[in-house]
């Protein structure tokens, strides 16, 4: 049991204005494993005045980038040395199986912090251009205090991909966690206290969706960064395109995984076993979609139905488990519903189904879906969890098509025997990432969505561009 009675603000732990709190339910036990503070809009008042001054009046912006990268490196360093212990407490919190935790709910994170650490030195933060009238001086500066906000699913690395390059811009940050998953944060700002970033840099206030939206609408806040839904990134920005506030939004996705009539199938369907099922499928990335050529199609639903029928589904931190429980009760629901309305748009369960595979806990099983047009729901909508379904094409143009034609634009894959034609095939997959023989994200290259899937990049150089607004400095010749 992890208990917390205070909020991370101003450089130390400050009583909270309310009482309320929020209780911290473990998906495969359905027990209360921690508690902590649920901030108020009192609580983001304080937080967002100490970052304010943290950046009007304090060293952090006016230190150069190497000065930060010293400090943000001492935290890197920190969080090398313990891993182990953020992964199994996201694991705790929300359910993700320990063998993900270890990579991608706390090495990653780790590698986004070092890879900003490390950009530092080599980043263009000034440079001199001959403008047509005198020579001009373009330099970047920190874009103030920044409001980030993440997600359940993967708390670590989507805060971390707001929070890394924020600090090394020189930026002050005030960080909402999601209420499911708020102990990370706390394991956090631990660390954030022993590596000696001053104080009001960092200000983590976990609370639910309405202080959420008061955050964003805050007008000391100069950025807002949000990961999550569609839904709630249409409200974010809207707000923030009426306040004129910068904003980056990397929201939902249904990604495609083509076959081409070339690939490996065995190899595929044990490579997308990470591409799509990841988190237990509860990742915006993840490839759902699997368009397979009507040649091979009932080769690919045997191959599929036997990977997925024999996922190991259990304890999530046994490391023998390679599904977990979903995140909460109504994750648990809303999947299921998903399960149901495939099965009355005319799709095949081709395995799995509304069995579930354990009394207790939130577990659903691993779902194929087979006969799936993409006209339906469950081929349009995301489900955000271990099901996938199975489309059928008539050649590659076909295939393109489809998976095209989506209101989502995050990820994909192709996955055939000649790697060029790969290339060739995903550059006309309208997505902002699209994998070859495999999906994943790397720090040194920019992540985000077309279409509904968002707005602006985070990770690579771009990543930190977006911490930053340019000035220029023109003089006389």
């Amino acid at each position: 049991m992890r208990e917390h009675d205070r909020l991370f603000i101003g450089g130390g732990w400050a009583a909270p204005a309310g009482t309320g709190t929020i209780d911290v339910i473990s998906p495969h036990t359905e027990e209360v494993i921690g508690r902590v503070p649920d901030g108020t809009e009192a609580d983001i008042d304080a937080a967002v005045a100490a970052a304010r001054r943290a950046f009007d009046e304090g060293p952090w912006p006016r230190m150069t980038p190497a000065e930060r990268a010293e400090i943000v490196g001492r935290l890197s360093a920190i969080y090398a040395e313990r891993q182990q212990q953020m992964a199994d407490l996201v694991t705790a919190e929300m359910g993700s199986p320990i063998l993900f935790s270890v990579f991608g709910q706390a090495a990653i994170p780790q590698m986004v912090l070092q890879y900003y650490v490390d950009l530092a030195a080599s980043y263009t933060w000034e440079e001199e251009r001959p403008g047509m009238l005198g020579p001009v001086t373009v330099t970047q500066e920190p874009v103030g205090v920044v409001a980030a906000i993440v997600p359940w699913n993967v708390p670590q690395f989507t805060l971390m991909l707001k929070l890394a390059p924020a600090l090394i811009a020189g930026c002050t940050v005030v960080a909402k966690p999601s209420p499911e998953t708020p102990l990370d944060s706390y394991l956090l700002a631990e660390w954030i206290t022993e590596a000696g970033i001053p104080e009001g840099v960092v200000n983590i206030v976990p609370a639910g969706r309405e202080v959420g939206a008061y955050l964003v609408a805050h007008p000391d806040v100069d950025k807002v960064s949000f990961t999550g839904s569609t839904a709630a990134g249409r409200k974010i920005g809207a707000v923030c395109g009426e306040q004129l506030k910068r904003v980056t939004l990397e929201l939902g996705g249904k990604s495609a995984a083509i076959l081409l009539d070339d690939a490996d199938i065995a190899a595929t369907v044990e490579g997308l076993k990470m591409a799509s099922l990841m988190n237990n499928g509860e990742a915006c990335a993840a490839q759902t979609r699997i368009l397979a050529p009507r040649s091979r199609y009932d080769e690919v639903a045997d191959a599929l139905a036997s990977m997925v029928g024999g996922l190991n589904v259990g304890d999530p931190a046994d490391y023998g488990s390679e599904i977990g429980p979903l995140v909460a009760r109504r994750q648990q629901e809303r999947v299921e519903d998903y399960i149901r309305i495939g099965q009355d748009e005319g799709a095949k369960i081709i395995t799995g189904g509304l069995n579930r595979p354990h009394d207790r806990g939130w577990y659903v099983a691993p779902t194929v879906f087979g006969d799936v047009a993409n006209d339906m729901r469950i081929a349009r909508e995301e489900i955000f969890g271990p099901v996938l379904v199975l489309i059928p094409y008539a050649d590659e143009e076909d295939a393109v098509r489809i998976a095209n034609d989506s209101d989502y634009g995050l990820g994909g894959s192709v996955w055939t025997s000649d790697v060029a034609h790969g290339v060739e095939v995903a550059r006309r997959i309208r997505t902002g990432s699209c994998g070859v023989n495999m999906y994943t994200l790397d720090p040194n290259t920019p992540f985000g969505g077309y279409k509904n899937s968002g707005l602006g990049r985070e990770l690579g150089p771009e990543g930190m561009t977006a911490y930053l607004e340019h000035k220029s400095i023109p003089r006389p010749a």
